[in-house]
């Protein structure tokens, strides 16, 4: 039954076209070996890397016990899905995130507008766990 519903979800997900940028909470699930996310990604038509989120990984890395082999976990996934950088066009929808959150009175912390930034600016739907995402106008989420 699980075999089957695993199927009837990954042909939805393509057949819908999603594309996603992972955040790190979603990559840190993946890299300690959460199946039902390694499942998702296999079943996406497009996954991306914003490199907000490679340097959030790397940083956690180094506090770790196991700092070589996170590493490399790391090296091997950025070899794999295309990392997303920041230009001029992230900047400014980053200034327009950062001032709609300070008008409303709901701060998140600064990387996490980095990285939804780069999803909108290039229209990706973002997969994380955090809510505060939830007060980004404009910023397509899915919680994995």
């Amino acid at each position: 039954m699980k075999r089957l519903l695993r199927k009837v979800a990954s042909k939805f997900t393509r057949m819908t076209g999603n594309r996603f940028a992972l955040d790190t909470n979603i990559v840190s699930a993946w890299l300690k070996g959460e199946t039902t996310i390694a499942d998702k990604i296999d079943a996406a038509e497009s996954v991306f890397l914003p490199i907000i989120v490679i340097g959030e990984l790397y940083y956690g890395a180094g506090f770790s016990s196991q700092v070589a082999k996170n590493t490399q976990d790391i090296k091997k996934i950025t070899e794999r899905y295309p990392l997303l950088s920041i230009d001029e066009d992230t900047t400014i929808i980053y200034g327009s995130i950062k001032t709609g959150l300070r008008k409303k009175g709901t701060p998140i912390p600064e990387n996490d507008i980095w990285i939804a930034a780069i999803a909108i600016q290039n229209d990706l739907t973002l997969t994380t766990r955090d809510k505060h995402f939830n007060e980004i106008e404009g910023l397509s989420l899915i919680a994995w």
